[in-house]
Formats: structure tokens, C-alpha cells, sequence
């Protein structure tokens, strides 16, 4: 029997507020295991662009605000340069079936330049990439 597309999902979290607004738009569907995932940057041979101390406190906050919605939900804090690549790597880790996510907003100019990390994950992804839709999507029709 085939497995569930949703029986083991990945999920990034950038912060608290993404957090929180990712366990709303996750809370309608059927999900087996959740990991949700904060990746903390890390600069090889270059300075971090915040602390480690306090990258792991903005990890711990959004898992925080995410298990207030889905309190089973475990936890991973990766690290390193390559935000989409360590996040496929923890789907690896877990033998996720999909890795699902909220995209943030910003115009194409901003997505430009930070590399747009969600056009990564969908293309360069060897799991089921799955876009949320946004809690207030309906509102906006």
C-alpha cells in the first residue's frame, strides 16, 4: 500500500511570526509527524550574520509559537550556509514524505536577491514540496 504523501512532513520555520502563521495553515489537512525545522545560518569562513545564541532563541520561539498549534510537532535546528539544502537534509534525516511550507511574501526584487530560497526547495527538492496556502487567502478573493 502506498505511503501517505502526508504521513511525515518537514516543515521550515523562519521565525515566530512564519511559525505560527505555518501551524494555522497546516492545522485543516490530515498530517501524520511533523519535524519543523529552523535553519540558523552559518558563513563558511565568514562571519555569521547573527549570533549563534541568538539564531537558537529565534529557533526556540518559533517552535514555541508552532507547537501552540500542533503540540506533538518535534523539533530540528540545522546549520549552515545553504538554508534549502540543510532543510532537504532533515527531511533526509527523518524519512519525510513531503516537506511543506508557507511562502513569505516580498516582491520579486527582494526574492531576487535573497536567492528566492522557495523556488529552490520546489525545484531542487527530492521530496514532495507541498505550498500552503495562507490562512487569509479566502479573504482576499
Amino acid at each position: 500500500m502506498p505511503e501517505s504523501l502526508t504521513g511525515r512532513v518537514v516543515v521550515p520555520v523562519a521565525n515566530e511570526d512564519d511559525a505560527r502563521e505555518t501551524a494555522t495553515a497546516l492545522e485543516p489537512y490530515d498530517i501524520g509527524d511533523v519535524t519543523v525545522v529552523h535553519v540558523v545560518e552559518k558563513g563558511a569562513g565568514v562571519p555569521d550574520k547573527t549570533p549563534v545564541e541568538q539564531s537558537e532563541s529565534v529557533a526556540e520561539d518559533a517552535f514555541s509559537a508552532f507547537r501552540s498549534v500542533h503540540p506533538a510537532a518535534r523539533t530540528r535546528t540545522a546549520y549552515g550556509r545553504d538554508v534549502v539544502q540543510r532543510i532537504v537534509d532533515v527531511a533526509d534525516d527523518v524519512d519525510a514524505t513531503a516537506i511543506a511550507f508557507l511562502p513569505r511574501g516580498g516582491n520579486r526584487i527582494v526574492q531576487f536577491l535573497a536567492g528566492d530560497r522557495s523556488l529552490r526547495l520546489v525545484t531542487e527538492a527530492d521530496h514532495p514540496v507541498v505550498s500552503l496556502a495562507r490562512p487569509d487567502a479566502s479573504d482576499d478573493a
